[in-house]
């Protein structure tokens, strides 16, 4: 949503329309270098990044966002325009960070510059690769989750009573991309300016510090490197489809499948592919067929993609007797009644973590019972509960989880909080969390129960939803319903120093209340865009209460404030406000003892 705003902000939405159009119908692009390098562009691109928390994360030069900030909107794009004429990336920064199975991820981070120029490109091509991207690849997609990716594992064996599984693990797929196969596939998809494609050629050949010029793969950490690797596999999700899947037909026969008519069960492979970035299966109706689909996905990666699968780690899996790992969950085909169902719990290695996360927290509070420290244990909380209770079995998980940890985090915390059934809990915890669990409470904050949790249904990705549509983009406001714990996860994440406990707790409950939206615009608010507004300023008599506090779009919030005149006219127009919007904002004004719009 907020990068729809963005789009229209830069006058970028009808550009991206248009090239997914196009490569919808197979059109060739061979003049995208002017599109990538327009003044809209790359200005789109720098508000994209400013808004991206790795911004202050710096390169090999040292450089933050905050240096990028001194320079004109002119002064940045010239610099850009002028460093693309020859272009030549500067070092990447090398990273290593600690993957779940302790071993170490290689990351590769480019300097500020090179991440705005990542992102220009990145802005363009998307459109193009989506318009030819399989229906079932959910990872570093536009609008798509893990849920999405889980929720279609689930209604294949649900309702079409796949339950063997072929797990490919593909050995250090970003370290070991070929580059020149990823630029016949980007020319493949019509991206054929050649211009375009030496800078693409160049920043996969970007120096990495202390190690020299790669010959092959791309660097994780790089904003490209996520549709790039799409790219790459696009060809194996296009590949596997058309040996079941989009097979053409000889006569109709029913699918269980249900999403179209399938083939008579000749020598072909029935299988369906639902794959996240490089984590991919197949599911299967037999061992027979899973063994020929092994041996021909194994083949196919080494031959045609030059990619190798990791032995230890592939394999095929009968759901009835064993459980399938996916994205942090398990799913395995357990009877229920006359016929076998998904159910899915959480990864064992996954639970350890959950335990010593939980555990950093709670000495954390013990040490510095601060209410800032119990608003970051409680986004902790929300966040994982957020993402497991698409689990099918996620309450006895949890429970196990808190049963375990009961001891221990009574024990540490009996000394600074309170152990009560929550009495005048605030909205924020009545919206999410049932009264009849104890918790503790500290520094007036009651802390989330961890095995308060209930299942929430997968819902599959409704593949009409895309921005890069007219239709796409009003189904998107229309109906996809924001779910705002992830917002006020982040928002209870964030300290400012300066303001009282009584205004952190009743920000996050004003935001609760409101769902999430802006209260004169009415827009729906990511935490990022979230400004909390005085009604009564504080130095004319107001105070921190729920009922003085005010959830507006930060630019709204500016507008409010704002003295300027030509400033007033640029916002109003930037964020198309509307004369009930100036009314509202008139009193707001009023109250400051401003002069009106």
């Amino acid at each position: 949503m907020q990068a729809l705003r963005y789009w229209d902000y830069y006058g970028m939405t009808e550009t991206f329309t248009e090239l997914y159009d196009k490569a919808s119908k197979q059109e060739s692009f061979k003049y995208l270098y002017d599109i990538i390098t327009s003044r809209e562009n790359i200005l789109l691109s720098y508000r994209t990044i400013k808004s991206n928390k790795g911004s202050k994360t710096p390169g090999t030069d040292g450089k933050t966002i905050n240096d990028i900030e001194k320079l004109t909107d002119n002064e940045l794009v010239t610099e850009i325009q002028n460093k693309l004429k020859n272009y030549r990336p500067k070092k990447v920064r090398r990273k290593l960070i600690e993957k779940d199975n302790g071993k170490w991820r290689p990351l590769g981070i480019p300097c500020i510059l090179d991440r705005i120029i990542q992102q220009c490109f990145k802005q363009i091509l998307e459109p193009i690769a989506e318009a030819h991207f399989y229906n079932h690849s959910y990872g570093f997609r536009p609008l798509r989750s893990t849920h999405h990716a889980m929720a279609r594992v689930q209604s294949l064996i649900n309702q079409a009573s796949l339950h063997y599984v072929v797990d490919i693990d593909i050995k250090g797929f970003f370290d070991n991309i070929n580059h020149t196969l990823l630029i016949k596939q980007l020319w493949n998809l019509g991206i054929q300016d050649k211009r375009v494609l030496a800078c693409i050629a160049k920043m996969l050949k970007a120096e990495i510090d202390g190690e020299g010029i790669p010959i092959k793969g791309v660097p994780q950490g790089g904003l490209l490197s996520p549709l790039l690797s799409n790219i790459v596999l696009n060809d194996l999700d296009q590949w596997v489809a058309d040996q079941w899947e989009f097979f053409p037909l000889n006569k109709p026969y029913k699918s269980r499948v249900g999403e179209r008519y399938a083939k008579k069960r000749t020598n072909l492979k029935e299988g369906y592919l639902v794959r996240y970035a490089d984590d991919f299966k197949i599911l299967c109706r037999d061992w027979k067929t899973s063994q020929k689909w092994f041996h021909a996905v194994r083949q196919y990666l080494k031959e045609r993609l030059k990619l190798d699968i990791s032995p230890e780690k592939s394999k095929i899996i009968n759901l009835r007797k064993h459980e399938s790992e996916f994205l942090g969950f398990t799913i395995c085909a357990n009877r229920k009644r006359n016929k076998r169902v998904a159910h899915t719990g959480i990864k064992v290695n996954k639970k350890q973590k959950i335990k010593a996360e939980v555990k950093r927290h709670i000495l954390k509070l013990k040490t510095s019972p601060t209410t800032q420290n119990a608003l970051l244990f409680n986004s902790f909380v929300l966040g994982i509960h957020n993402y497991f209770n698409r689990a099918t079995h996620v309450n006895i998980e949890f429970s196990r989880l808190a049963y375990d940890l009961r001891t221990f985090i009574y024990n540490r915390l009996k000394s600074v909080g309170k152990y009560e059934h929550p009495i005048n809990a605030p909205p924020t915890y009545k919206k999410f969390y049932s009264l009849g669990f104890k918790t503790f409470k500290i520094s007036n904050v009651y802390l989330f129960p961890l095995a308060n949790v209930r299942t929430r249904n997968n819902m599959n990705f409704s593949q009409g939803l895309t921005p890069f549509t007219e239709t796409g983009r009003e189904r998107i406001h229309k109906q996809l319903q924001m779910d705002i714990k992830r917002e006020i996860s982040i928002l209870m994440k964030s300290a400012i120093l300066t303001r009282s406990v009584e205004y952190m707790d009743n920000r996050i409950s004003r935001y609760s209340m409101t769902m999430g939206k802006c209260e004169i615009t009415g827009t729906f608010l990511s935490a990022s865009e979230v400004h909390c507004h005085h009604y009564i300023p504080k130095h004319l008599g107001g105070n921190d209460k729920f009922n003085n506090l005010r959830i507006l779009h930060k630019e709204v919030h500016k507008l409010i404030h704002q003295t300027n005149k030509q400033m007033i006219d640029t916002l109003i127009t930037k964020l198309g406000i509307t004369t009930p919007m100036v009314q509202k904002i008139n009193k707001y004004r009023e109250k400051c003892g401003m002069e009106l719009i």
